[in-house]
């Protein structure tokens, strides 16, 4: 089964686990993780981004013909994923599918060395200069290679109310 297959089928089926015990006491319900999954015209201008320059691992790598039809990269707890447009179009229904290629994702990713993370980033697309916001993160935007929007955070002051 595809990955986005899968993840549809993990939905519905919690869907419907969840719906079918309605009537029984309300748990607490504990996240373990939240991925996303971001998708694109083409996967391979990404590996250098966040392999090279933000330091992540490819983990999981599904081709798609003689291209990449969908990756996983992780960092210790953080991962994201992408997937090609035209590996959704095989894997999900139309409707989901033609929904895909509305718009970019906005990522917000909280990074221990502000210093270290921009200077990675040197010659990339940057859509955000360097801020410090209300809220004391010091932060900056850059638009990766798959047209997402990934912001730079750390903490360097506390929020102004």
């Amino acid at each position: 089964m595809r990955p986005f297959a899968l993840a549809v089928f993990a939905l519905f089926f919690g869907f419907v686990f969840l719906h079918a015990n309605q009537s029984q006491e309300k748990k607490s319900m504990n996240v373990k993780r939240i991925t996303p999954v971001l998708l694109v015209r083409e996967i391979e201008p990404l590996v250098p981004f966040w392999v090279d320059r933000l330091g992540f691992t490819k983990t999981i790598e599904v081709p798609d013909g003689n291209k990449i039809g969908f990756v996983t990269f992780q960092k210790g707890a953080a991962e994201v994923m992408y997937q090609t447009y035209t590996s959704v179009e095989k894997d999900a229904p139309p409707s989901m599918s033609a929904e895909a290629r509305k718009g970019p994702t906005y990522l917000y990713m909280e990074v221990d060395d502000f210093d270290a993370t921009l200077a990675a980033m040197k010659n990339a697309k940057i859509v955000m200069p360097v801020r410090t916001a209300f809220y004391g993160m010091k932060e900056f935007a850059v638009q990766d290679p798959g047209g997402h929007f990934i912001t730079f955070a750390q903490q360097v002051a506390p929020p102004q109310h």
